[in-house]
């Protein structure tokens, strides 16, 4: 009996591999994503391309000796079929023989400083990396794929990024997060799914257009695609030089930044202003976004406009005060730039020197640091927006068509000018305004202002701009609102 068994399992592994196993064992190869022995830690969703990286993984599993682990995140977002993901997931890991963990997790409940999603995605990242290191895994496998990474290019692409955002996704983040189907086509996870006879799920949001990573999918890539057939193979070659171009400068950031970044025992960091100012303003970028990934509590880069803002700050005249921009401190002195902590006061209540700058996506709650308040934004219907509104204290709807991307929110600067509702279209300078309303100068800084690249949208907890409110012909809304008691004075 034990002779036989043996045999099997020696047909087993010299049943010959489908062609995207190849290709995945390729890519490892070439990329040194994983080694044969090593423990690796599989997230999986239930959709195809998480779904069939288990399957492949678990095919190499013998000839590699890999131990698979694998995870799955219930969000609960969309009740019933939530968990009928997770049950497909449980009943795939068992017929496959691989331990699996399941993690419940309701972002919904967590404090928002960004989009939903993205939201997830950082939790999910920290929660992966404390589960590897508790079970000692060697690395953690993703299922993205060449079709995710030209998503991501574009929708850099379309916020104006720079090489780090054209870079996309790595296919090793962090010498721990690999994605061993970075080279696959869907269409090819697709076709071995259905060559196999496995099934998989399908997120039923990931059909909504209301995100926009969704409508390039579906829209954008198709259009791409009809035009140069290799279109997304392209995309993810000019991501790959853009990441090797991005690695050089990247080391030499590190050599400019040993010389005028100094670390505080506070979490913070000082930067030399002078030697700062002397380079270039593409070093200086480089110099910033460093130190606020460093400092910022989720390591998330930031954004251009709050890197553009700092920079305004540096090569202004003044100094001291407090500022708040991009989910940091900072404070600045005729000779240093200090960069600490959000949790770190750096200003007293009332202070004139305040900035704030944030980037705003769709859906996500901004807390502002200016007034105490939550900002929400989301979309919907017209229907629902009027719904939504009924119950807030203050809330503006606004024809999600007549504003692009990026949104910001940001304090209000000396020249700003828009249309508030009801001044039938004529334009009025926003500390005219401020004055009408008797708002006193110290507190003006503080009052966020929405702003698109066609101009304000709003004055949040004051005034919509007439330019972009919704009409009887909106088809889709953005939803602004308003929660807590704000703290500057004047008539709302």
């Amino acid at each position: 009996m034990m002779a036989s068994m043996a045999m099997i399992e020696q047909r087993a592994v010299r049943i010959p591999w489908p062609p995207l196993l190849h290709r995945v064992v390729k890519t490892v190869r070439a990329r040194g994503l994983f080694e044969p022995g090593q423990h690796l830690l599989v997230a999986i969703s239930g959709g195809p391309d998480s779904v069939a990286l288990l399957l492949l993984l678990h095919r190499l599993a013998a000839r590699w000796r890999l131990r698979l682990t694998a995870v799955h995140f219930n969000y609960g977002l969309r009740g019933r079929e939530s968990d009928d993901d997770q049950a497909f997931v449980m009943s795939l890991c068992e017929s496959l023989r691989v331990p699996l963990h399941t993690v419940p997790l309701d972002v919904r409940t967590r404090p928002k400083r960004v989009s939903l999603q993205a939201q997830a995605r950082e939790v999910r990242y920290r929660v992966m990396a404390q589960l590897a290191e508790d079970l000692g895994v060697d690395r953690i496998a993703v299922g993205h794929t060449a079709d995710d990474q030209a998503e991501t290019i574009l929708l850099w692409m379309l916020r104006g990024a720079g090489l780090t955002g054209l870079a996309g996704m790595p296919a090793e983040r962090d010498g721990k997060i690999v994605r061993p189907l970075y080279e696959a086509r869907r269409r090819e996870i697709l076709a071995f799914l259905d060559a196999t006879g496995h099934s998989y799920r399908q997120d039923s949001s990931n059909r909504k257009l209301i995100y926009t990573r969704n409508r390039i999918r579906h829209e954008v890539l198709p259009v791409l695609s009809r035009i140069a057939p290799t279109a997304i193979e392209a995309l993810c070659r000019m991501g790959d030089l853009c990441r090797e171009d991005e690695q050089y400068l990247a080391s030499q950031v590190d050599q400019v930044s040993a010389s005028l970044v100094q670390a505080g025992s506070d979490g913070g960091y000082t930067i030399h202003r002078q030697r700062l100012q002397a380079e270039t303003p593409a070093m200086q970028r480089r110099v910033l976004r460093e130190v606020f990934r460093r400092v910022h509590s989720m390591r998330r880069a930031p954004s251009v406009a709050t890197v553009e803002a700092v920079r305004r700050l540096l090569s202004s005249k003044g100094a001291g005060g407090g500022h708040a921009i991009g989910g940091v401190r900072i404070r600045l002195t005729r000779h240093a730039l200090a960069i600490q902590p959000a949790g770190v006061a750096l200003q007293q209540p009332g202070s004139k020197a305040i900035c704030q700058v944030e980037s705003v996506q769709v859906p996500s709650v901004i807390e502002w640091a200016g007034t105490g308040q939550q900002i929400r934004v989301q979309e919907g219907s017209p229907a629902e927006a009027r719904r939504f509104v009924v119950s807030r204290e203050w809330a503006m709807i606004v024809d999600a068509d007549r504003v692009s991307q990026p949104l910001h929110l940001r304090s209000w600067r000396a020249g700003d000018r828009f249309v508030p509702s009801g001044m039938k279209g004529r334009s009025k300078k926003l500390q005219d305004y401020f004055v009408d309303l008797k708002i006193p100068s110290s507190e003006r800084g503080r009052i966020p202002i929405l702003e698109a690249p066609e101009g304000i949208v709003g004055v949040i907890g004051y005034r919509p701009d007439e330019r972009f409110q919704a009409q009887n012909s909106t088809r889709r809304c953005l939803i602004v609102s308003m929660d807590g008691e704000s703290t500057t004075e004047g008539v709302h």
